[in-house]
């Protein structure tokens, strides 16, 4: 039996999978989510089973990660318990029907960073399950129940992240390379189908929020060969915003309270409380809560 992939995470908060939610500033006065709760207390009740009980088997020893990945994907698509062994050997089960069964197993399957030359296979194959169970589950019809997604995810990114930290919110079709170079901090939010691209390191301070579609990278290849790849370390934040379509280069640091604007191409650093926007992006303002003294590379110079 392979190893459990709980070697190499930190799970900052015991419970990842805590169903309360926290405003993600808390320290603004202002609020602009208001806190949703379901009609039904057997239905939230309903999911706290669901992600205690996913909790409990990820961390069960004698459960292997691939049958458990294998077994909930099976019954969440086929809506009912599946006995994979007895339809995989039975002779009317239908091809297309094997093949479907085949691929809820991660180990029948490939996903792109395994083919990346820098991947730690240790690391990476410890997570492979959680990281196909996330991606399945967000391609289910079960993916787009906000009030269940989002805390299966930060479940799910307690085990495969290098660190996760509180009150993390991920919507659903965010994706990364290998998760266990990705360290992230409390009230992160993660918006609908951004890129995490941990090839080389990415660490993303508190209350930061990544907007929809955004793509922050780690790895850069050579003008010249595309096969030579440099890998960097990009840090955001703490309380920086990086708004809808951006993209982030490898190797970037932007700093406290600083954003980049829609559709902004980052490639250099964002000093702290400026915001900077367009291809390449350039800072057009300082936030007037900047001060002057807060950090060497503040100020209120525009550049």
């Amino acid at each position: 039996m392979e190893e459990k992939p709980l070697v190499g995470a930190t799970i900052v908060n015991s419970n990842n999978s805590d169903m309360r939610e926290s405003p993600v500033r808390p320290g603004s006065p202002k609020r602009s989510l208001r806190e949703v709760h379901l009609e039904s207390e057997a239905i939230t009740g309903l999911y706290e089973k669901l992600i205690e009980d996913l909790r409990r088997k990820i961390e069960d020893p004698s459960i292997d990660n691939n049958i458990l990945c294998r077994d909930f994907l099976a019954e969440i698509y086929q809506g009912n318990k599946v006995d994979y062994d007895r339809l995989m050997n039975a002779d009317n089960t239908p091809l297309p029907t094997k093949v479907l069964l085949a691929s809820f197993d991660p180990r029948n399957i490939t996903l792109e960073p395994e083919y990346y030359t820098e991947v730690d296979p240790q690391k990476y194959y410890q997570r492979k399950p959680l990281i196909w169970l996330w991606i399945m589950f967000d391609r289910s019809p079960l993916g787009q129940n906000l009030y269940l997604g989002t805390r299966l995810r930060r479940l799910l990114a307690g085990y495969i992240f290098k660190r996760c930290g509180k009150n993390v919110k991920i919507f659903h079709g965010v994706e990364f390379s290998f998760g266990y170079n990705l360290s992230v901090g409390d009230n992160v939010v993660f918006h609908r189908y951004s890129l995490i691209d941990d090839r080389g390191e990415v660490i993303i301070h508190d209350n930061t929020s990544i907007s929809d579609y955004v793509n922050v990278y780690s790895h850069s290849h050579s003008i010249v060969d595309a096969n030579d790849v440099s890998l960097g370390t990009t840090e955001i934040g703490p309380n920086a915003r990086v708004t809808y379509h951006s993209t982030v280069l490898s190797g970037i640091k932007i700093g406290n309270e600083a954003m980049v604007g829609s559709f902004g191409l980052v490639t250099r650093n964002v000093r702290p409380h400026h915001v900077n926007v367009g291809i390449p992006a350039k800072s057009v303002r300082v936030k007037p809560n900047a001060c002057a003294s807060c950090d060497e590379d503040c100020g209120r110079r525009v550049i």
